[in-house]
């Protein structure tokens, strides 16, 4: 990282001023492959609502001076909305002992400095550190080898999360929806989970 580049972590309502600036970042970065989001500002502040109204929150921003460049969010699984839950609870697992990774998202040129692995690093100490959450979890979205907007040079994620410990659950699996950059509107798309043990 270069000197000038810093990362904090933000616990719940220590989100709230930040929450314009985060809502634009996220929406550029997720308009690349695999998301290729087409959002808005007022869905993403609403969004990010969840994060300040949980009081164990926590968003790890990458501030390159005054400016925000990257952030990962992360809460306690119960204070997701109910499509994250729902999986858990049909498939039986503990689910106030989970803590859920929201996203990731870094601006292209701030890549390739360790920051996707600070971002596992800071949230897992902070469910750790919280003492009641045995298992971490985050959840990806699934698109097919031959999609048609699929850069010809892109690389899958799953050797990155594999090596920080993460195992795709196959049968663990949800249903999210929003608007891709060539659709006319919303739809569903879906998502796989990965999970980790944060305790023996």
């Amino acid at each position: 990282m270069t000197q000038s580049l810093q990362v904090k972590r933000c616990i719940g309502r220590e989100l709230a001023d930040h929450v314009p600036e985060l809502a634009r970042l996220r929406i550029t970065v997720f308009r690349e492959f695999p998301y290729l989001y087409d959002g808005d500002t007022a869905y993403e502040e609403r969004y990010l609502k969840t994060y300040t109204d949980s009081a164990d929150s926590v968003v790890v921003l990458v501030m390159d001076g005054a400016r925000i460049v990257g952030a990962s969010t992360a809460l306690p699984l119960v204070d997701e909305t109910d499509n994250v839950i729902a999986p858990f609870r049909q498939q039986g697992l503990d689910v106030d002992g989970i803590f859920y990774f929201g996203e990731s998202v870094l601006l292209p040129e701030y890549r390739g400095r360790g920051l996707g692995v600070r971002f596992f690093e800071e949230r897992e100490a902070h469910a750790r550190g919280l003492g009641r959450f045995h298992t971490s979890c985050f959840c990806a979205v699934d698109r097919p080898v031959d999609h048609p907007r699929r850069p010809p040079d892109y690389l899958p994620l799953n050797r990155f999360w594999e090596k920080r410990g993460y195992q795709i659950q196959p049968d663990l699996k949800a249903s999210f929806s929003w608007r891709d950059l060539d659709e006319s509107g919303e739809s569903p798309k879906a998502m796989t989970f990965w999970m980790k043990r944060l305790v023996p």
